[in-house]
């Protein structure tokens, strides 16, 4: 973390530029006035030949309220929306810009009116309090100038002074509310429904002091506050509902890491040298951090700037005497309420009262995002990337969080209300009446036994074994413990991982799938270009391959945490027996070294390969002498059977998995498998469908991994149906019919009574 905390450019010799326009926002003139003195001051302490002042209205624009070095005439006059020429831009991204030539920038806007045509060079900064918008700062000169990092910084600072005067609204907006019922759409990040009023996160305390009287006073309360927060830290950690082992824990122990990291309490306090005080300095740290990660797209990089905003929170918020995250706990108490923020680190959604926090709404956060872990294991409902949320929902706004749908709900109708909370009175009863399938086996009215297993990625997914009765697991995701760390855990990290996947399981099933990096899935202290067609490139066993030390490693692991347990291992992403083959022989040598040293070997390895890539089904016959079981990707499989990114919405009716061209390819695997009698699963979205689960069994599928929430709905499914009439049914859709089958099917089930 330090090497991305670098000094700051801000110099002493600004102190008395500071105070000068402390001076002139106390003085007792017009807010006009004041405005036109703050332009002249900056534009004079920057040798700029313009200084201009934007300021965000009512309505969403921005409005030039002053300006020293533009025409006059223009002043009050001219406006932009957010995201319109430069200074739209800067306000809408909330970011820092620098150009020496912006009259060639796309998106430069010529305004006749203020008379700029004239200067070449632009520097702007966003006017920003507690992580809102109030206006943009400008500055500008003829000659096409390079406005140095310390000029972009030393500008930041002016525009945090600024932001004092604009909070009090003399000039711009006045909060307008939204009464009316609005659906936003956005990305599920932890699955389920909320309901509850709208409470908003506090992003960050106000800053009301600017410029420091007294430095070593300066450094002592932030150090003071540093502290503090940090014990805060502990204190949370240690809380009874995450003292379980797992993902959620490597998170929050990496984010108590970078809350002691020095580089950054350097920078802050580098900041107060300069003339600022300790919030000032906190919020200075922050801008840069902004500055230099808020456009990298990253997937650690981005977590890490998700950490150090939650950690400048916690520090203004001791630095203004307020409680952490405000009176969160206090409407806990009242009813059951949804935050509502831009971002969040995993810290702080622990700070709320969880008895009756009912979901979580972010305009930014994604479903790899570090929150969404500790979300998953709080069991919380939470949804993302949400664009406009921020400016269309109100405090204490009725909210209803469909994670399930992705979408939420702002002032929903009574009736709205009504069908959700019917929805959530359903959703118990059906709980309650797939719970009591749990110990029931999943054999259909025929006697054929179909075996329903788990996809599991996080320890948290390992605790609906028990509760829902699956048979066992049969896909665990290694890379999941590689996703959440800052560096590759060693071997005996992963050891205990797999030993706790496998004391849980008791004796059942496991399937450990080695590291299947790459593509979508970011690790972060293994970070590499991912191409112009990540899915396609270097990802998966082609990683594995070429690092043989990072498989051998999780190869060794696997086998002590079994110790002298059977243990059932399989490749991802095979196109090649060839691949397959390269992958065998280092296992092969890792079992060598094993045994050379006496360690104890899995009672019974059985090793199989994923088929996700189609040309494996053309090496079938060659592939199962090789393996002990076979494993359809049926997610990746689709998308490259089909040509079809499923991760973009503009294709996804492209493709359908319960058609006649992909049913006769999974056909074809199932009849090759059963001739040669090597057990075949099925992983995937298809499975865990009642439909998908219908057209599986009909082509000879027996064995359906799935995710948690599926295994009850299709257990219920399973045991409706006649297995031999369903297959004959299949059997003769594939020969007379063409393209979907989903409305045949749903036919069939309710001719035959089947819940589909």
């Amino acid at each position: 973390m330090t090497a991305a905390v670098e000094h700051s450019g801000f110099g002493r010799n600004s102190r008395s530029m500071l105070r000068r326009l402390r001076d002139v926002m106390a003085e007792a003139r017009a807010p006009q006035d004041r405005l036109d003195s703050i332009t002249s001051i900056i534009a004079a302490d920057m040798a700029a030949e313009v200084c201009s002042i934007y300021v965000r209205r009512a309505d969403n624009l921005l409005e030039l309220c002053a300006t020293e070095g533009l025409n006059k005439d223009a002043v009050h006059r001219t406006l932009m929306h957010f995201g319109e020429g430069l200074v739209g831009d800067i306000a809408a991204r909330a970011q820092s810009i620098a150009l020496s030539d912006a009259q060639s920038h796309p998106k430069f806007a010529y305004r006749p009116e203020t008379g700029e045509e004239i200067y070449q060079s632009l520097a702007g900064v966003p006017v920003m309090r507690a992580d809102r918008v109030l206006g943009v700062l400008v500055v500008q000169n003829r000659s096409r100038r390079q406005y140095s990092d310390e000029e972009i910084e030393t500008l930041e600072t002016f525009a945090m002074v600024l932001a004092e005067l604009l909070a009090n609204g003399v000039f711009g907006e006045q909060d307008a509310r939204h009464d009316a019922p609005l659906r936003l759409a956005g990305q599920t990040v932890a699955p389920g429904i909320g309901i509850g009023v709208a409470y908003f996160h506090q992003q960050s305390a106000a800053i009301r002091r600017v410029v420091a009287d007294n430095p070593a006073v300066e450094k002592e309360r932030l150090e003071t506050a540093m502290r503090e927060v940090r014990d805060r830290i502990d204190t949370l950690l240690a809380a009874p509902d995450l003292a379980e082992v797992g993902e959620h824990r490597d998170v929050l122990e990496t984010f108590r890491m970078i809350a002691h990291d020095r580089g950054w309490l350097t920078r802050m306090n580098d900041a107060i040298d300069n003339g600022l005080t300790a919030e000032a300095a906190v919020q200075r740290a922050r801008a840069d951090m902004r500055a230099r990660l808020g456009s990298v797209q990253n997937p650690y990089l981005r977590e890490r700037l998700a950490d150090f905003e939650d950690l400048a929170n916690r520090l203004l918020a001791k630095l203004a005497g307020e409680e952490e995250n405000g009176d969160a706990a206090a409407i806990a108490e009242d009813q059951p309420y949804v935050v509502v923020a831009r971002s969040m680190g995993p810290a702080e959604l622990l700070e709320y009262d969880r008895h009756n926090l009912t979901g979580l709404v972010l305009e930014e956060g994604s479903a790899t995002a570090h929150v969404a872990i500790v979300a998953r294991a709080l069991d919380i409902p939470v949804l993302g990337s949400i664009p406009g949320l921020l400016s269309e929902a109100n405090p204490g706004d009725r909210l209803i969080v469909d994670a399930d749908n992705n979408q939420v709900l702002l002032r929903p109708t009574e009736d709205v209300q009504e069908y959700f909370h019917a929805g959530l009175r359903a959703r118990a009863e059906t709980k309650a009446r797939y719970q009591a399938l749990r110990d029931l086996p999943a054999r259909t009215l025929d006697g054929v036994d179909v075996s329903l297993l788990l996809n599991v990625g996080l320890m948290f997914d390992l605790q609906q074994l028990e509760v829902t009765g699956a048979a066992g697991i049969g896909l665990y995701r290694t890379e999941i413990p590689f996703m959440v760390r800052r560096d590759i855990p060693d071997v005996e990290q992963q050891t205990d991982v797999y030993r706790r996947v496998l004391d849980v399981a008791s004796g059942r099933q496991v399937t450990f799938r080695t590291l299947d990096a790459g593509g979508d899935k970011h690790i972060q202290a293994f970070d590499h270009d991912p191409g112009d067609n990540p899915a396609l490139g270097w990802r998966s066993l082609r990683i594995s391959v070429d690092h043989p030390s990072l498989l051998r490693n999780q190869l060794r692991a696997i086998f002590r945490a079994a110790a002298g347990a059977p243990v059932d291992l399989m490749f991802p992403m095979v196109s090649t027996v060839a691949e397959f083959d390269a992958a065998r022989a280092i296992l092969d040598r890792e079992l060598e070294r094993a045994t050379r040293h006496g360690e104890p070997l899995p009672q019974d390895l059985r090793l199989g390969s994923m088929l996700e890539v189609p040309s494996l089904a053309w090496q079938l016959p060659e592939i199962l002498k090789r393996v002990d079981f076979l494993s359809v990707g049926s997610n990746d499989l689709q998308q490259f059977f089909f040509a079809a990114d499923r991760g973009d919405q503009r294709v996804t009716h492209r493709y359908d998995a319960v058609s006649v061209p992909f049913l006769r390819l999974l056909k074809q695997i199932a009849d090759a498998c059963d001739e040669m009698d090597k057990p075949l699963t099925l992983c995937g979205e298809m499975a865990g469908s009642r439909i998908g689960a219908l057209a599986l069994m009909g082509i000879g599928y027996r064995r359906l991994s799935m995710a948690s929430a599926s295994i009850g709905p299709v257990k219920e499914t399973v045991r409706a149906v006649n297995y031999t009439e369903l297959q004959t049914f299949v059997s003769n859709l594939l020969k007379s019919r063409e393209g979907r089958l989903v409305e045949h099917l749903k036919a069939f089930a309710r001719d035959h009574q089947i819940p589909a």
